[in-house]
């Protein structure tokens, strides 16, 4: 199939489900100007001279937390302040499809929160978000802010002076169990799945995607997907042009507004 092909086929698959969910990576943030992970433009290939020492997985680990928390506070400063970002067209079709009761929600490996900048509501967020901390010590809560605008090297909490972290999933952590769990039901009560911006290499979106049994599976990615073989639809292409030409052409931003 051709693009345009593939198009009118995702249309007619969304038009013939019943509880739709959205499965997304770091591709869709990408088109904000994210960088992701892994490919050769991703995070883990910047070259930053003061933390050259250390593997990239480990300065977003519990470990480099717990033991050397400057540079981890340094490094994710640095790197992971997506306050001013805002959505792209990926974020805004997805938004509206929800509106439009086209899609039951949104399962998300990213931390930046723009699914719900650009409007939507059912986003389970499993691998947590910067945009709530926590202290480490009595959990007293602080907002996106506390961290990032900090002058202290490590911030402390004003309630009891232990070490406030943000409320994101680092290497050698526990998922978190609600967002996972929810993530889990809908997979299971999905007939048509979505998945997009993502390479399917992280365990915890491969193992939601295996778990998936419903009738209809849908990749769109820019690179080549795991799981392809099983999909109806595959689209290597942008994940933002593509969810706006499938918006519409079934007129889903004008029933949205």
């Amino acid at each position: 199939m051709n693009l345009d092909q593939s198009i009118e086929k995702i249309c007619d698959i969304l038009e013939e489900s019943s509880y739709v969910v959205f499965l997304g990576g770091a591709g869709v943030s990408t088109e904000s100007g994210i960088p992701d992970f892994r490919s050769k433009n991703g995070l883990y290939h910047k070259k930053q001279k003061r933390f050259m020492a250390f593997r990239p997985e480990y300065l977003l680990s519990n470990e480099c937390l717990r033991k050397k928390p400057e540079v981890f506070f340094e490094y994710y400063r640095e790197n992971l302040d997506a306050r001013n970002v805002q959505p792209n067209a990926a974020h805004y079709a997805l938004a509206a499809m929800e509106k439009a009761g086209q899609l039951e929600g949104i399962i998300t490996q990213n931390i930046d929160g723009l699914h719900q900048k650009a409007g939507s509501k059912n986003v389970q967020e499993i691998h947590g978000t910067i945009w709530e901390n926590h202290c480490m010590s009595c959990g007293k809560a602080y907002d996106v802010n506390y961290i990032f605008d900090s002058r202290e090297e490590v911030p402390h909490c004003a309630e009891c002076g232990k070490t406030v972290r943000p409320d994101v999933t680092l290497y050698g952590e526990m998922l978190p169990g609600r967002a996972y769990d929810n993530a889990i039901g809908m997979i299971r009560m999905a007939d048509c799945l979505i998945i997009g911006g993502t390479s399917l290499e992280v365990g915890s979106a491969a193992q939601l995607a295996h778990m998936y049994h419903g009738k209809s599976l849908i990749i769109i990615n820019k690179s080549k997907t795991r799981m392809e073989g099983k999909a109806d639809v595959v689209v290597h292409d942008s994940i933002g042009a593509v969810l706006s030409s499938v918006t519409d052409l079934m007129g889903i931003g004008e029933r949205a507004t």
